[in-house]
């Protein structure tokens, strides 16, 4: 599948965003936790692949909220075609805030191997 049929007009389809709260509820109860400098990934398994975005206000104000989940969705949108189904929470950690947009995608890239999240396809 490209990546046309994953973003059209360059963004990332709502089908694959979880805006629940108790879908969230769920990873941060049973998921399988891993964190890096930046970001903290859970991961649940399940049959479709649904992402969640997390960003206190202790990170900083909405302005700084809002800069880090656009940076992170751009991040998670480029791997998205790569990764298996199911439930994922990206959370940002204090040092997000000061993170430029490389740092947080090369943390994504490391807990998503780390958690060997990707397909087969990509091995």
């Amino acid at each position: 599948m490209g990546r046309a049929a994953f973003f059209p007009g360059g963004k990332m389809q709502q089908q694959f965003r979880m805006r629940k709260n108790g879908q969230f509820q769920r990873v941060y109860k049973k998921g399988k936790p891993a964190a890096a400098r930046e970001i903290s990934l859970l991961y649940l398994k399940g049959p479709r692949l649904l992402v969640g975005f997390s960003v206190s206000r202790k990170v900083g104000g909405a302005v700084t909220r809002n800069l880090i989940k656009r940076r992170l969705r751009a991040a998670f949108r480029e791997e998205l075609p790569k990764l298996k189904p199911g439930l994922y929470v990206i959370a940002a950690r204090s040092a997000a805030a000061q993170a430029p947009y490389q740092a947080l995608a090369r943390s994504l890239r490391y807990l998503l191997k780390k958690q060997q999240l990707y397909g087969e396809q990509t091995l």
